[in-house]
């Protein structure tokens, strides 16, 4: 009785881990689909979340109404301001972070 609850519990598991990997595969998730290196990948967050936290400390940038995206360490910023002001300071705390090769500026300047 004990073997028998055991085994079933074992096929049981991994019936559930074979559906937890697949939904996971199946979803948003980028793991297994991003050509990048892992230390590539690391970069980019790095630089992605260095960004955003000048846009934090910025009293000019909305970090908000900002997306901030990195790509081999190319920056795209997208979203709204309701200033030119704004669109170019964001511009240029994206340029000055360290490891940033260049800075796609799609942002919108909204009244």
């Amino acid at each position: 009785m004990c073997r028998t609850l055991a085994i079933m519990s074992l096929l049981m598991l991994s019936g559930c881990t074979a559906l937890v990997v697949g939904g996971a595969a199946a979803g948003d998730s980028q793991f297994g689909k991003d050509e990048r290196q892992p230390s590539v990948v690391a970069l980019d967050s790095s630089i992605t979340s260095e960004v955003k936290a000048k846009f934090v400390a910025d009293a000019v940038v909305s970090a908000f109404n900002i997306r901030v995206r990195t790509y081999e360490g190319k920056v795209t910023l997208s979203g709204t301001v309701s200033h030119f002001v704004a669109r170019d300071q964001a511009m240029d705390l994206a340029k000055s972070t360290s490891g940033v090769k260049t800075v796609t500026n799609q942002i919108v300047v909204e009244d």
